[in-house]
């Protein structure tokens, strides 16, 4: 018992969540005091609050965030005011968020786009052409035809794909994913990449410090470099209050060669390929690309690598030449995109609305997590006012339960407004992915959440015409047959004890 109890609190996350806590408390204890002792402090610091307020009020920002700052200042007045200057003013740091923008400028110039592609696709359809204009003029990545794409419906059969195409690499292999865990999954990467290191092959990895806390030792990308492969961790976990800590690198990215890519919701972790149960049975999803929109993935590696790099890469030493995309065969349109919490441009809710609010026929969604502001709530009632089929697919068995909560809070009235919602009875549902009218997808990282559309930074697809269009549709209809159809009677016949739950975790949902 005492040799478990120690455990617990040797680990990492404890450790540092205890020492920010220490930290909050003394904060918060030397600011009571002052203004107990010092009366114009107090004063001082209402007055702020009051300011503080106001300006919430005023400011640009998601309404969600600003119920919630609000409610706070007003319970603790004496110091609300100054906790909001501290760490609510701006989600991302002012440090960050320069270094963020420098470093995504330098790539900007080297993702041009083939203005003919956009000029058919104007011609072929208007409504393609608004969302594969939105992504590149604000996210800056261009969309390509040149490209073959493969669509994974199971975390097995992208990890068989992944092992195969890992085996052919012959000049470099980039890996960057928000959890790592040892098991037969990665142990069975691992191997390969020792081997392709060996071989001669430049192996580089990144992981998220949060994602991999409970997974990986300390040191564990110095392990990884004293077996010749690269590593970097990103945004190291700090014993701090810094609100940088709540910025994470949520995206799953593979790239080999210059010319293969994947991406999706399947991180390393054997549990994503059911070698391990945890929530039932874990249905997730990834898709491939080969040729040029392979590109995209490789910039947008090589940007976050060399954020702190002193010399930065010349990134068309890693990209494909055009003997070597020869032999690839078009399939649709296809522009990969990454989304960042350091700019004002909140692209992958965007393109959810996009797909949502463009969609004539139907509009499919799938997603672990339910946790909408407002605007996304209209904009998903509006389309079913107005006769599209809208289906959203969540899980049966959560990973969250206070996530699920408030996930299952939003289904009353969605649900009473037209919106078909399922759960997947088997187990849990880790996948991301949107598909509409047979024409258009996306298929990625990001959830339906505060934390993917405002926090993390993501990553995904969008495909138009593509194989994986009615790929993402047949796997979805599939799911279907396994899920529960969720009705506005088992809705309404939640106890009330359960309903001042949710109301209540709904209050503090963009925190969660």
């Amino acid at each position: 018992m005492l040799r478990k109890l120690f455990n617990l609190l040797s680990k990492k996350i404890v450790i540092i969540s205890g020492l920010i806590l220490l930290q909050l408390f003394i904060f918060l204890g030397l600011i009571l005091v002052l203004s107990e002792y010092f009366v114009p402090i107090y004063f001082i610091l209402v007055i702020l609050s009051v300011a503080m307020s106001i300006y919430i009020i005023n400011k640009n920002d998601n309404p969600s965030f600003k119920i919630i700052w609000i409610l706070f200042i007003l319970a603790v007045p004496v110091f609300g005011g100054l906790i909001y200057l501290l760490f609510g003013g701006q989600k991302v740091p002012k440090a960050l968020r320069k270094r963020d923008l420098e470093s995504y400028g330098l790539y900007h110039d080297e993702a041009g786009q083939n203005m003919e592609i956009m000029e058919l696709l104007e011609q072929e359809d208007s409504v393609a052409h608004k969302q594969a204009r939105y992504l590149w003029k604000n996210a800056f990545y261009p969309i390509y035809q040149h490209t073959e794409t493969t669509y994974f419906p199971i975390g097995e059969k992208k990890f068989e794909a992944m092992i195969e195409e890992l085996k052919k690499a012959e000049r470099f292999i980039f890996l960057e994913y928000f959890i790592i865990a040892p098991g037969v999954m990665w142990n069975t990467i691992l191997e390969i990449l020792i081997e392709k290191v060996k071989q001669g092959v430049e192996v580089r990895v990144m992981y998220d410090d949060f994602g991999c806390i409970t997974y990986l030792p300390n040191d564990y990308y110095l392990i990884l470099r004293k077996l010749g492969i690269k590593a970097k961790v990103f945004n190291p976990v700090k014993p701090r209050l810094a609100i940088q800590m709540n910025n994470r690198d949520h995206r799953k990215i593979l790239v080999i060669d210059g010319k293969v890519a994947m991406t999706g919701g399947i991180n390393l972790a054997d549990e994503y390929i059911n070698e391990k149960e945890r929530f039932g049975h874990w249905k997730d999803t990834s898709v491939m690309i080969k040729g040029e929109a392979v590109w995209n993935f490789t910039l947008m590696f090589l940007q976050f690598w060399n954020y702190d790099e002193e010399v930065r890469d010349n990134v068309y030493d890693y990209k494909a030449s055009e003997e070597e995309l020869c032999d690839i065969q078009q399939d649709g349109y296809v522009q990969p995109f990454s989304d960042s919490p350091t700019d004002e441009e909140n692209v992958g809710e965007n393109t959810h609305l996009n797909m949502i609010n463009g969609a004539n026929k139907y509009v499919y969604m799938t997603t672990p997590y339910l946790v909408i502001d407002q605007e996304m709530k209209t904009a998903l009632l509006l389309a079913a006012k107005n006769g599209v089929d809208v289906r959203i697919l969540t899980p049966h068995i959560p990973d969250k339960w206070y996530v699920f909560e408030v996930t299952r809070a939003n289904y009353r009235d969605l649900i009473a407004g037209g919106v078909k919602i399922y759960e997947y009875t088997p187990g849990f549902v880790h996948a991301k992915s949107f598909v509409a009218d047979d024409k258009m997808a996306v298929v990625g990282t990001v959830n339906m959440d505060y934390r993917s559309y405002y926090l993390h930074y993501e990553c995904g697809i969008w495909f138009y015409r593509s194989s994986v269009v009615m790929d993402v549709k047949k796997d979805f209809l599939a799911t279907l047959e396994k899920s529960h159809q969720v009705t506005l009677e088992e809705c309404t016949e939640v106890s009330i004890f359960v309903r001042i739950l949710r109301a209540i975790l709904y209050l503090f949902s963009p925190m969660l």
